[in-house]
């Protein structure tokens, strides 16, 4: 399982969607073609605003259908990054 630290690159508030777009791009999307589990750490983040959360993840269950939930893991949330994931995780599985 590969490890991607989101505050390196996103810092204690995770609000720009062009880097979230960026990093499932060119970080977990070639890892999940790989067929390799991903783990994104939230340690530092103390929150992240929605437009972040779902660049970062509606297109990838889009394109791998919410399975690809089995390979993701999502560590050191806070409470308020844990509801935004929820949110998000929730109504874009609603759309398949």
């Amino acid at each position: 399982m590969t490890t991607i630290e989101l505050y390196k690159l996103a810092g204690s508030f995770a609000e720009n969607k062009d880097v979230a777009r960026d990093i499932r791009l060119k970080k977990i999307k070639p890892l999940l073609d790989e067929g390799k589990k991903v783990t994104l750490d939230f340690k530092s983040v103390d929150s992240a605003t929605q437009s972040f959360i779902h660049a970062l993840l509606s297109e990838l269950i889009r394109e791998y259908g919410s399975g690809v939930l089995d390979k993701l893991a999502f560590k050191n949330c806070s409470i308020t990054v844990q509801k935004i994931i929820t949110i998000v995780v929730d109504y874009t599985q609603e759309g398949l």
